[in-house]
């Protein structure tokens, strides 16, 4: 059995292609700038041998099309076409009906537009990837994965919003929390290196991407997590603001006559790192540039890592016992600098960083990175949300599916195929 599983971005579609029976991935790739200038495709096969290609990518449907005949000619030695058994869709938001992974159909790409108001920057996407892909494959099933599934075992006193029960009721607001494919798969894969079962380990994930979120993570199951109807709220990001006094939006649209779309796209396009430093969102170059003297930029670096410093404090709060931190994405499995500041005097905590081990992790390896003293165990973990996506929809087609608080993932058992790839 193959399995293609697709990620699929405004301007992007990152893909992998998984040999279920040989339990191994054979290929993965993106496809960049999608309808823009520029376009091109990265494609890594499982040898790690690498082939880039520009070439004019003009919507989606040529998109999956070129990243299909990338891995064709990439594998010649499996034949002239790969028969692919099904597809895995990644969708950001399932909100309150969509809580499980599940077999494409209309009614499912209904919910999936319904729940956009709430995602709009990534459910239209995701969308217009499954209806291309259904397009390109019509004979194959298509299942949806949700980022907001890991997040619904968060309780009712977590995910509550103190606002008026009867619009809290009417419009199905409350934390939905998203990432959830990737907090899934690291807290799996932190129990896999503590050789504990999932409902033995509490922990506290932190994602740090362009978009950034930490999960609280208790006995396995999703516990608190820092965004919540839409992927707005939480940390400080690349261009979103994060944690907000409510009051700051409504004030800003009174004083300069702004309408809810305009500052809507304020909030999540123009603001967090971006908005600080006037100039920059990624962080390389915010950290070259503080270096450098800059001060907007030292100030960006500081304000987000103590605001992820005080998550760190709260969710030890709310765990009681923390077994282990992880950091993931790219700055976190990348940037030293940003983990050795975030986790810098949280050692009364006991969260001591080796800081010889943090200096030497700079790229794609599980490493332990905290000092043999620390009570608490930091990893950096590579995050792998195909992963998931290609459990998710093997065990689907296999029928032995079940929600991830029933279900027990591969890649939570050490020397699994998907767990080491």
């Amino acid at each position: 059995m193959k399995v293609l599983t697709l990620n699929c971005g405004s301007s992007s579609v990152k893909y992998s292609l998984w040999d279920v029976k040989k339990e191994q991935r054979i290929a993965r790739g993106i496809v960049e700038r999608v309808g823009l200038s520029d376009s091109f495709i990265e494609h890594e096969t499982a040898d790690k041998s690498r082939v880039a290609v520009s070439k004019p990518i003009g919507d989606h449907s040529v998109a999956i099309n070129s990243a299909l005949e990338t891995i064709n000619k990439s594998h010649t030695d499996l034949g002239d076409s790969i028969e692919i058994d099904a597809v895995g869709h990644r969708v950001v938001h399932g909100g309150n009906s969509l809580i499980k992974s599940t077999i494409i159909n209309q009614s499912v790409k209904e919910e999936i537009l319904r729940w956009s108001e709430f995602a709009p920057l990534h459910n239209p996407s995701n969308l217009l990837g499954i209806e291309t892909a259904m397009e390109l494959l019509p004979d194959i099933p298509h299942v949806a994965i949700f980022d907001t599934t890991f997040l619904s075992t968060i309780p009712p006193h977590v995910y509550t919003y103190a606002i008026p029960k009867k619009l809290i009721e009417q419009f199905m607001i409350r934390r939905y929390g998203f990432h959830g494919t990737s907090h899934l798969y690291v807290s799996r894969r932190v129990s896999a290196l503590l050789r504990k079962k999932p409902s033995k380990v509490n922990s506290i994930i932190l994602h740090i991407g362009n978009g950034v979120s930490i999960t609280a993570v208790k006995q396995g199951l999703a516990y608190d997590h820092s965004m919540g109807v839409t992927p707005l709220e939480g940390a400080v990001m690349g261009t979103r603001c994060g944690d907000l006094d409510p009051s700051i939006p409504l004030y800003l649209m009174r004083k300069l006559g702004l309408m809810p779309d305009r500052m809507e796209d304020m909030l999540n396009r123009k603001s967090g790192l971006l908005g600080i430093t006037e100039k920059y969102s990624d962080r390389r170059d915010i950290l070259r540039n503080a270096d450098t003297g800059d001060g907007d930029c030292k100030l960006a670096f500081e304000v987000e890592c103590y605001r992820l410093k005080k998550y760190i404090g709260a969710y030890v709060a709310a765990l009681g016992r923390v077994d282990a931190i992880a950091f993931t994405a790219a700055t976190g499995e990348r940037s030293p600098r940003y983990r050795e500041a975030i986790c810098s005097g949280l050692e009364e905590l006991g969260i001591v960083i080796d800081t010889a081990r943090n200096e030497k992790i700079t790229g794609s390896a599980e490493s332990l990175i905290s000092s043999d003293s620390s009570k608490v165990s930091v990893y950096v973990i590579p995050t792998d949300e195909e992963a998931v996506l290609a459990e998710d929809t093997v065990a689907i087609l296999e029928g032995r599916y079940a929600p991830h608080w029933k279900f027990e993932y591969s890649f939570d058992k050490i020397g699994s195929f998907m767990g080491n790839l």
